[in-house]
């Protein structure tokens, strides 16, 4: 796989920045020029050093990280992409970069480590606080990688990969390898880290780690090497056959999640929308996040709204993501219907995922007195500098709301400046504590179909019952009522495809068949039917002319399909990619 080239990391770590280029497999690190032998001598420089991997390596991942997670579940619609169509293909641009990103934070995340551990002058507290967050990281970014490409190499430490001159000579590790390694990094890092952060900065501590070991048992529970076929000449895909999960990862997974569940002291927010507003930052809903900065470097910045935004929607000329949108099949889910005034409004998630025709946003355009979609589109806030495009543009007829930020206000309150262009300071959350909830649901349920035990019953009402409106508490729930209120409450969030993966794993059938049962099309002529409703309050659906488009044929998703293809130009300058993947030897790793 390709690991970014990595310039000058010792000026990195030391000002806390990050940069980074695509040209080569591995590169050596910088080893003149800057001398970070007794940089790591504080407290407050052990902490500096590790910050820039909370956003900057991770900044050429966010496109990625969201059409592979929503637009080929099914939940957002982008298009013709060739992740809605599944007709990707390793020389994807936004596959190559997603690719170089993870493996930037493998190489940055073992670099500051190694630094950290070598130095000395700080406390012993701090110095395995920030080395467990470097580790928590590098977990992260292998359980993306194993996730998305399947067996990739195991590059421990990439400076003697380089060292050694084996950057282009990697074979890549088995599936089953991978995850035991992403299972010893978070042992480790869940050993050196505090119980709880004693910055109350958002900084990763022990229960984090802990939660995302148990959602790596909980996906590691469904793949078996026994029930794997490689096939040889494709080089990234696997065929998976039906089986039962892992007794022992289940269990494994329950318990790590029913841990942070009952004593980590985090507790759910009350209200679901306020977890992705920007006074919510750093709360206790976030186990994981990218917490993007306003600073005076390119790639520690939040980018999302300019892909996901209708066009004008910021005064900085920077959104483009208008003529896309959350899937008709996401609207089903939540019940919803664009060719429709009724908002149901029973799920709070609704209106705090999609934005509709109908929708009032008090925390969007505050200082204009809120935010209305149909208003916007064609009255605009030409007052307040926000002449709206006049017309609709989302051809599925809703919008998206998590990773937006609003207007210039609305940075500026939280954040103490108006956003640049590309560039807010709106922290991604990419692991949350309700996620870890159903985990324990899903987990504790096991193989079995359904659940009564009370522990289950109740962790998932807590779930359900903060957003959905009288919803009362169940005698038994299915493996069908978690893996949709996974959907509903993780929409939009880069996850739902990893959650396709998974099932594949050992339910392949049952994977290729939901997708390809979705509405994943766009609906016609929305912008007369809306556009006549602004204009004269007439909301008249013509069957024959305001449809949704079913003319396209459900998308050719097979066993191929749950593997992304490699990067073109890491194949091309490591040929041995092509080869089956080869058991690594985990025994020698030493941290």
């Amino acid at each position: 796989m390709k690991l970014y080239k990595i310039k000058s990391i010792a000026c990195i770590a030391l000002m806390g920045l990050a940069v980074s280029s695509c040209d080569d497999y591995l590169d050596r690190p910088t080893e003149d020029g800057y001398d970070t032998s007794n940089y790591y001598s504080t407290d407050a420089q052990c902490r500096a050093g590790v910050n820039y991997l909370y956003n900057s390596p991770w900044y050429d991942f966010q496109r990625g990280f969201f059409k592979t997670g929503e637009v080929m579940s099914g939940n957002y619609y982008w298009g013709s992409s060739p992740y809605l169509t599944f007709t990707l293909d390793g020389s994807d641009a936004d596959l190559a970069n997603m690719s170089a990103s993870l493996w930037a934070v493998n190489t940055h995340s073992t670099t500051v480590y190694n630094n950290i551990k070598n130095a000395s002058g700080a406390s012993e507290a701090v110095r395995n606080a920030t080395m467990g967050e470097c580790l928590a990281w590098k977990a992260m970014a292998y359980f993306y990688l194993v996730r998305t490409f399947g067996a990739v190499p195991i590059v421990h430490d990439p400076a003697e990969i380089i060292n050694s001159q084996q950057s282009n000579s990697l074979h890549k590790a088995k599936i089953s390898n991978v995850y035991d390694y992403v299972i010893m990094i978070l042992e480790k890092a869940i050993e050196l880290l505090p119980e709880k952060d004693p910055t109350n900065t958002g900084r990763i501590d022990k229960y984090c780690a802990k939660a995302l070991l148990a959602k790596v048992y909980l996906t590691k529970a469904g793949f078996s090497e026994s029930n794997t076929t490689y096939n040889p000449g494709t080089y990234s895909y696997i065929t998976c056959t039906a089986h039962q999960r892992n007794a022992e990862d289940l269990k494994k997974a329950a318990d790590l999640a029913l841990d942070v569940i009952e004593n980590s002291g985090r507790k759910l927010m009350e209200n679901y929308a306020d977890i992705f507003r920007g006074e919510n930052n750093v709360c206790d809903e976030a186990l994981f996040s990218w917490a993007w900065t306003m600073g005076a470097h390119w790639t520690c910045q939040n980018t999302f709204q300019s892909d996901l935004m209708i066009e004008g929607f910021d005064e900085n000329g920077d959104c483009w993501g208008g003529w896309g949108g959350p899937s008709v099949d996401l609207q089903d889910a939540f019940n919803e219907n664009a060719l429709s005034l009724t908002r149901q409004n029973v799920d709070d998630r609704r209106k705090a995922t999609l934005m509709m025709i109908g929708d009032h946003y008090d925390y969007f355009y505050a200082d204009c007195g809120g935010f209305e979609i149909v208003k916007y589109c064609y009255g605009g806030y030409e007052a307040d500098g926000h002449p709206g495009p006049g017309q609709w543009e989302s051809p599925t007829g809703a919008h998206e709301v998590k990773h937006l930020y609003g207007n210039n206000a609305d940075h500026a309150r939280f954040y103490g400046s108006p956003a640049g262009r590309m560039a807010y300071a709106l922290y991604t959350h990419i692991l949350r504590l309700a996620d870890v909830y159903l985990i324990y649901a899903e987990a504790a349920m096991g193989n079995n179909a359904s659940s009564s035990d009370p522990k289950v019953l109740d962790i998932f009402y807590q779930v359900r019952h903060r957003s959905v409106k009288g919803y009362q508490y169940p005698t038994s729930i299915t493996w069908e009522d978690i893996w949709k209120e996974r959907r509903l409450e993780l929409a939009c969030e880069g996850d739902r495809w990893y959650d396709f993966v998974r099932r594949y794993y050992y339910d392949p059938q049952g994977a290729i068949n939901e997708i390809k049962s979705q509405r994943r099309n766009e609906y016609y002529a929305l912008n007369d039917l809306y556009k006549t409703y602004y204009e004269s309050g007439a909301f008249n659906v013509d069957p024959s002319k305001h449809l949704y488009n079913n003319t396209i044929a459900a998308p050719n998703v097979t066993d191929r399909s749950f593997t992304i293809p490699l990067p073109s130009a890491d194949i091309s300058y490591n040929p041995l990619l092509m080869e089956a993947p080869e058991d690594f030897d985990l025994s020698g790793i030493a941290f």
